[in-house]
């Protein structure tokens, strides 16, 4: 059989596509991956030394199912490779007692038999002096929530998935695939500038390039812009280190949130989530300016004093948003060789290494084991451009 013809081809090897081809590779498949880039890189949605992993989600309790098992793969994944991808810290859902982002995990909590507990201000301030939380904020703890190294994440799952017997082509971008033969004799070929290759089915797990490989669905998908700041603290240095700071998302306004990750060694991440502009992955304003770092130092001065400086470092990523801000996770409607897996509205890498195992289900065997309902393709074609859900925060996704 040509070298050229393979089971599964995985095309974007980001947070999704890394893990899926490391998991297709582990169950024996003959799997290519390509990226346009060679991850992991800082021109996707995959980078910026951090994300928040947390298991009460408030977005929706159907993701509670997917990060537990996310918890598992990450964890076989440090063992397999000897590489730590998650620091535990714990972590608080903060707002109002009537916010989303209180609410929402404290029902998820509930729902799934969530360890936590329910902070009043007083609590808040009084276990976390470093938070200058206002009078009528609550926060929901999580002691299992922490950080993810993404970068190291997607080099190990990369580098594993080629000792397994992947092949992994960087700088190569998919610049078309088509399908050849109906039914059960249907191939799929894809086109980059060095080959077409051929395989039984193919993952999608471009991100902010999706709407370029699918045009035929119309895709209802809004890249945005994302800046991610880094602050060191000016007083008290210790209270921000991990085993002392938990990563935080606070919806400080009805639906306004930020979020936080401590001092990993390259000062406190923050970002105002879900507040940028749109745009393309090829001409996104990738320099930083002082416009963008104004609202966060603002939120900044006003609950993290301690930290009110200028910020140390930045960077851009994108979010690839749905209308409704859940994923898409689904075969193509007209081609059942091809599964997209790809806009995760922001709020993604923590899925990563459980969805690695959902892909591989989905292509080898049709099905998966976990309920992907709320990620269906047609919800769009239902609801038309729906108004979106309360933001979700990982640390930029």
């Amino acid at each position: 059989m040509s070298t050229q013809t393979y089971d599964v081809i995985v095309a974007g090897l980001g947070a999704m596509g890394s893990a899926t081809t490391c998991e297709l590779a582990a169950r024996g498949s003959r799997v290519l991956g390509l990226d346009r880039f060679s991850p992991p890189h800082t021109l996707g949605s995959t980078h910026g030394q951090s994300r928040i992993i947390r298991e009460a989600y408030y977005e929706h309790p159907t993701y509670v199912p997917l990060v537990r098992r996310a918890y598992e793969r990450w964890a076989a994944l440090e063992r397999t490779t000897g590489r730590q991808v998650l620091i535990q810290t714990g972590g608080l859902s903060m707002g109002r007692p009537e916010s989303s982002a209180v609410v929402g995990a404290r029902t998820s909590a509930i729902e799934h038999g969530i360890p936590y507990e329910e902070l009043s201000a007083a609590e808040l301030r009084r276990r976390l002096p470093v938070f200058a939380a206002d009078a009528d904020t609550v926060a929901i703890w999580e002691p299992r929530a922490g950080v993810l190294l993404p970068e190291v994440a997607i080099e190990a799952h990369l580098q594993h998935a080629a000792r397994l017997g992947a092949m992994i082509r960087c700088d190569e971008p998919v610049i078309r695939w088509r399908a050849e033969g109906e039914g059960r004799d249907e191939w799929i070929a894809v086109t980059t500038p060095r080959a077409t290759y051929y395989a039984n089915r193919l993952v999608l797990t471009v991100g902010a390039w999706t709407r370029e490989l699918l045009p035929d669905l119309e895709l209802p998908l809004v890249v945005e812009r994302q800046v991610m700041l880094w602050f060191r603290p000016v007083r008290n240095p210790v209270a921000f280190t991990p085993a002392r700071f938990p990563v935080f998302i606070w919806e400080y306004d009805t639906d306004r949130f930020w979020f936080g990750l401590p001092d990993i060694g390259d000062g406190l991440k923050l970002a105002v989530h879900h507040d940028g502009e749109s745009t393309t992955a090829d001409t996104v304003r990738r320099v930083v300016t002082p416009e963008d770092v104004a609202p966060v130092r603002a939120l900044v001065r006003q609950h993290l004093p301690d930290i009110d400086g200028a910020p140390i470092a930045s960077a851009v990523c994108l979010y690839t948003d749905t209308p409704d801000l859940h994923f898409l996770i689904d075969r193509h409607p007209a081609h059942a060789g091809v599964i997209l897996a790809t806009p995760c509205s922001g709020h993604g890498f923590k899925f990563a290494s459980a969805l690695g195992e959902v892909l591989a289900d989905l292509a080898l065997t049709g099905k998966s084991a976990f309920d992907l309902s709320l990620f269906r393709l047609d919800r769009f074609a239902r609801a038309g451009r729906a108004a979106p859900a309360s933001p979700a925060a990982d640390g930029a996704s």
